[in-house]
């Protein structure tokens, strides 16, 4: 997760584009989520999308987490040195608020927890806690692995960690109270990411893919796909980690957003049924 590939990218198959993937296929070679190659009797369905909004977007901003909450985006930001948590009017772009993170701190997906946001880290192992209305740093919490999404139920947080599994956790300790591996019929969906809770269920970018899974976070198993290839075309992105990453669910307004890293738009879209 870097401007060159990522340390913990070069233990992972990747790829992005069809042509690519169909040449790896070829030779044996597999870099799609898992799911996207199963056979047609344990596919999930795929959704397409409506972009119904297009609004400005910092394409500084690496974007790690994203959080609309009581009418106010929130967007936490990595890379080492420019680590971000700040807050942004949707509809300018404007970068309201801002707190720059350590140096040494790569900072990673983000969630709104009563008063409070809070910030993972990818190898630090620890998440920032802060004062929702000042954006004022109060705690820290401790956990164990790589740190990468970060969402809630209402009840426990929901963290990814780019593997298959996610952990939901005590708000409070961040013990680990379960674990759901996610599938879509016998496979494992590896690279869950950034992560969003919508209507009971969780949504989470697989990195490197132009796709957001579906899971039912009672039993794991991807219900769909949400095929994003349209929104902001790969072919168009000049950088290949510039990659989908950014799901925010506005409840109240019954609205999603979607970006990326380094994107330069913010998109509403509404999924087709």
């Amino acid at each position: 997760m870097s401007n060159s590939i990522p340390d913990h990218c070069e233990r992972i198959a990747r790829c992005r584009r069809p042509a690519v993937v169909w040449l790896l296929i070829a030779v044996g070679v597999i870099c799609v989520p898992a799911a996207l190659l199963a056979t047609r009797r344990d596919r999930a369905a795929v959704h397409q999308v409506d972009v119904i909004g297009v609004f400005p977007h910092d394409p500084r901003a690496y974007t790690q987490g994203l959080v609309f909450d009581n009418g106010t985006m929130f967007e936490g930001t990595g890379q080492y040195g420019e680590s971000t948590l700040r807050q942004v009017d949707s509809e300018s772009g404007r970068i309201e608020r801002s707190v720059k993170l350590p140096r040494r701190v790569f900072g990673e997906g983000i969630t709104v927890w009563k008063d409070q946001i809070i910030q993972l880290t990818w190898k630090r192992r620890h998440a920032i806690v802060y004062d929702r209305e000042t954006l004022q740093q109060i705690n820290t919490r401790e956990y164990t692995g790589e740190g990468w999404g970060l969402t809630h139920n209402g009840t426990h947080l929901i963290m990814s960690d780019g593997s298959s599994t996610l952990r939901f956790l005590d708000p409070e300790t961040f013990r680990v109270v379960r674990r759901l591996s996610v599938r879509e019929g016998k496979r494992r969906i590896q690279n869950l990411n950034e992560l969003e809770y919508v209507d009971e269920e969780i949504f989470a970018n697989i990195w490197y893919s132009d796709f957001i899974a579906r899971i039912s976070p009672t039993t794991g198993e991807v219900t769909g796909w949400i095929d994003l290839r349209d929104v902001w075309p790969a072919n168009k992105r000049l950088d290949r980690e510039k990659v989908l990453n950014g799901i925010a669910w506005d409840a109240a307004g019954r609205r999603l957003f979607v970006t990326g890293k380094n994107w330069p738009k913010l998109y509403e879209i509404r999924i087709r049924r």
